[in-house]
């Protein structure tokens, strides 16, 4: 099963970025690909970011943003770098020598030569290594001044005040609550099954119904499950899912799992657990 990029990988990504490009002047900037770059034109982040550092990486649920450094006579804070992976984007970083040396828990590292077809956007920094966003379905993007302010909080770092806050009221499905960046942001598909089924919450309950008791329980399936995803290397390490497929069972009391669409999603659950 490949990764779809959730919280976990995003802060995977994060890290590649903080440990091993900032600090470093960006001498060149391949920003040609216009898809995945809207809706900026080729050259206008290049013309934005050219001569600055990278100087801090940042995450918020599933989005990504980098500061920027001042440049030349610029003493001032460039723009911030927006980044999005997508459903299938990694972060690579390069040596000189265009040899894999960083790419988060889940990349294969220290390849003679990186497979760099399906680079969508790269920095080259003065010493000739490169930060890529690699990205074969074409499904990221990369932006100046992202409007990151209309994301919900992240939801491994939200209080219970902000949880409760998020998913007390209304009629939607807890999952497709969950799902929504807006109320709390970094959940996708695998990592929602795998909160409600450690919570045992029906994933499509109406969130009005929950009690303060489930919400407690929702929240504290959420942070062990962000938890154990981001140590073991992303949500498809996630303990139920490897079940989420026709003739499983719960893992946890036998039961055959069902199959159905919650919030336009692909769900599985145990029918007796889960209620």
């Amino acid at each position: 099963m490949v990764a779809v990029p959730e919280l976990p990988e995003v802060e995977s990504a994060r890290s590649v970025v903080e440990r091993a490009a900032l600090d470093r002047r960006v001498v060149g900037v391949d920003d040609t690909d216009s898809y995945e770059c809207r809706p900026h034109p080729p050259g206008e982040i290049r013309a934005a970011i050219l001569g600055r550092c990278l100087t801090a990486a940042h995450r918020r649920g599933k989005s990504m943003w980098c500061e920027t450094s001042g440049a030349g006579r610029r003493r001032g804070p460039g723009p911030v770098v927006g980044i999005h992976l997508g459903m299938s984007g990694k972060i690579v970083i390069a040596d000189p020598g265009g040899r894999e040396i960083d790419g988060g828990d889940y990349w294969e590292r220290g390849r003679a030569l990186g497979d760099y077809r399906w680079s969508r956007f790269s920095l080259t920094f003065a010493d000739g290594g490169r930060l890529l966003l690699v990205d074969p379905r074409r499904l990221g993007r990369v932006r100046l001044n992202p409007p990151v302010e209309a994301l919900g909080p992240d939801a491994g770092e939200a209080t219970p005040a902000q949880f409760r806050a998020a998913l007390a009221r209304g009629t939607a499905p807890v999952k497709a609550r969950l799902l929504d960046q807006e109320a709390i942001a970094g959940i996708g598909n695998l990592l929602a099954d795998q909160i409600l089924w450690l919570a045992k919450v029906h994933p499509a309950r109406p969130v009005g119904t929950l009690t303060r008791t489930d919400l407690d329980r929702l929240q504290r399936a959420t942070r062990k499950s962000i938890g154990a995803a981001v140590r073991d290397g992303g949500v498809h390490t996630l303990s139920v899912v490897p079940f989420r497929r026709a003739g499983e069972v719960c893992p946890r009391c036998g039961t055959p799992m069902q199959r159905g669409v919650v919030g336009g999603r692909t769900t599985w659950w145990c029918p007796r657990e889960q209620v």
